[in-house]
């Protein structure tokens, strides 16, 4: 046999096997594939399946209002989450600045304050004696930002025999709409009198005769 013919049958040799194989693949896959749906037609893999999938009435809740215990159904408007208004919802008011701001200093010794600590608690914050005979606050061109006077009318301080003189209480008063910075000389009257509460061992109280709160101080600076 010459080659030129050799070469031919080993060629039509190999396909020979090759459509062989192709068959037998195919006839495999095939009944591999009944052999699956023969499986899920069962009557005993339907009925396991039906077990396993069923869901009694009770677990749906009363017209599918309410998932059972346990279980969370996703809803498409789960995804998005968006805060809820609330229409009756308000903001608070704002509260309007007063023409004077009058909190007090009371004295927690049944005594009151003596002369003399007021003088000394007085220069250690830099309150100035004025022309009215009280205490003030001073501006750089010497103006006044704020005053404290005597509980006791006619609200003055002396300046003679002052270990003899004893005040139940000092009025702290200013006039926001006269200042060019409200806001910040109210920073300071406060600092003044919480200063002085703690010299004097004084009560701070506001303008309702009230104990004064973080909330009104708040409120009173946001005013301005």
């Amino acid at each position: 046999m010459d080659k030129e013919l050799l070469r031919i049958v080993i060629i039509a040799t190999g396909l020979l096997i090759i459509m062989g194989m192709l068959v037998w693949s195919y006839l495999r896959n095939k009944k591999s594939r009944e052999a699956e749906v023969d499986l899920f037609e069962a009557p005993a893999y339907k009925a396991q399946a039906n077990d396993m999938f069923a869901v009694e009435d009770d677990d749906l809740g009363d017209d599918l209002g309410a998932p059972p215990a346990g279980h969370h159904f996703f809803d498409q408007e789960d995804a998005i989450f968006e805060p809820e208004e609330d229409d009756d919802l308000e903001p608070a008011p704002r509260v309007s600045a007063p023409a004077i701001i009058q909190f007090s200093l009371i004295a927690k010794a049944d005594e009151g304050f003596n002369g003399l600590d007021l003088v000394n608690a007085f220069e250690i914050v830099g309150l100035e004696y004025g022309s009215l005979k009280i205490y003030e606050r001073l501006d750089a061109n010497r103006l006044v930002d704020f005053g404290v006077a005597c509980m006791v009318e006619p609200g003055t301080f002396p300046t003679t025999d002052l270990e003899t003189f004893f005040c139940p209480g000092l009025v702290f008063f200013m006039q926001p709409g006269a200042l060019d910075d409200a806001q910040a000389v109210f920073d300071d009257y406060i600092d003044t009198l919480q200063l002085l509460a703690i010299e004097l061992d004084g009560t701070i109280l506001d303008h309702h005769r009230q104990p004064l709160t973080d909330t009104t101080i708040r409120a009173l600076r946001q005013s301005l």
